[in-house]
């Protein structure tokens, strides 16, 4: 079973704030044990809100709020990560991704690199980022609606199209938040909270997606996450399908 771990940012990294070295120390060696295990399949962090944008779509209408954003509806059905030449770019494939699915809510960040966090320097001549997309959670989502074979065919076109431009680097989706769990932190309390959840005010500070064999095994090894990371919310959510495209 694949679970992804996504814990919830705070002020300080919405305002650019730096990780510790404790933290990186921490961190590094929570996802060397993962890759040793060989468990972990994906994990990043996302750049501050304000370096990218949310997308609404609506009645074929698209609306484009620039960051900084606020908490709103943050809860995620399903997410797109690609390299691309600019923020722009990273619009436009949202956009046609939207096309697919009709009215939708989409966030799309940058993905932090070791040089955005002082782990040495970008590789010269680099000239695109990876991005990640997040598609909110919505009723018909939350329900387990499934796509039809239209919407499924036109988004395995998206998908040949953005594999052939080399944009593609990974797409997951989520199961509804009733299969999923939700850590707190706070206070050196811990709470456990089954879904669903109604709804989730804070923005995505980053993910984990781990191979696991039950959701007991994956509440444990969110344990060590929170360990890490301190006071912080983390939701585990069952990866219903998760695919690879590309570095």
């Amino acid at each position: 079973m694949k679970f992804m771990m996504m814990h919830k940012t705070d002020a300080y990294y919405e305002k650019g704030g730096k990780p510790s070295k404790d933290l990186i120390a921490g961190v590094g060696k929570m996802v060397g044990d993962a890759v040793r295990s060989g468990r972990l399949l994906a994990g990043d962090g996302l750049g501050p809100s304000a370096q990218g944008v949310r997308l609404k779509f609506a009645g074929g209408k698209r609306t484009v709020i620039p960051g900084p954003l606020a908490g709103g509806n943050e809860l995620v059905a399903g997410f797109t990560v690609m390299r691309v030449r600019s923020l722009d770019e990273a619009i436009d494939w949202a956009s046609r991704f939207a096309a697919v699915v009709g009215d939708a809510e989409i966030d799309v960040r940058p993905a932090n690199e070791p040089w955005d966090i002082g782990l040495g320097e970008k590789p010269a001549g680099l000239t695109t980022r990876r991005y990640i997309a997040m598609h909110k959670a919505d009723s018909s989502s939350e329900a387990g609606a499934q796509p039809t074979q239209l919407e499924m065919a036109a988004m395995e076109k998206l998908i040949g199209e953005m594999t052939k431009a080399g944009v593609l680097l990974a797409t997951a989706s989520l199961e509804p938040s009733s299969r999923a769990v939700r850590l707190r932190n706070f206070g050196g309390r811990e709470t456990l909270v089954d879904g669903p959840f109604a709804e989730s005010k804070e923005l995505v500070g980053g993910f984990a997606i781990i191979e696991l064999d039950s959701r007991q095994e994956a509440i444990d090894w969110a344990r060590r996450y929170v360990d890490v990371l301190g006071e912080v919310e983390l939701d585990i959510r069952p990866v219903v399908g998760y695919s690879t495209f590309g570095k």
